[in-house]
């Protein structure tokens, strides 16, 4: 039962992005060349709304009597900068970030397989070399 109701949020989260149009490759296209501002716009109240429902969990108990914790994280600015520009030139580069390839599977566009195996392929070569890594 509990599954069943994460399979309704997850079809209704990509009925909405589907619509929204941000699995739109054109809609990427564009904000990566600062062409519009509807994906910028989507992701900012995104933010918005994360940092809203953040703030307002932390003050209210949950269904199981305690307060929302946010565990601190390491400081590491570098590796973030560089996580992220892998990040981004994915996205830039496959016109998908991770949870849209599923989406756009479910549209019908099953070319975006390629690049889910690709994304799965570089999750299982991070996973071996992240003790070799400078974290």
């Amino acid at each position: 039962m509990k599954s069943l109701k994460f399979l309704v949020v997850g079809i209704v989260f990509g009925i909405v992005l589907v619509k929204s149009e941000a699995v739109s490759w054109y809609r990427i296209y564009e904000m990566f060349k600062f062409e519009s501002f509807h994906m910028y716009g989507i992701i900012g109240t995104a933010v918005l709304t994360g940092i809203i429902l953040l703030l307002v969990s932390k003050k209210y108990k949950n269904i199981y009597g305690g307060l929302m914790t946010v565990p601190k994280k390491d400081n590491g600015f570098k590796r973030y900068i560089l996580g992220g520009t892998i990040f981004g030139l994915g996205w830039a580069l496959s016109g998908a970030c991770p949870g849209p390839m599923y989406i756009l599977i479910g549209t019908g566009a099953f070319s975006v397989s390629i690049v889910i195996a690709a994304a799965l392929l570089g999750t299982f070569v991070y996973g071996l070399l992240k003790d070799k890594l400078p974290h």
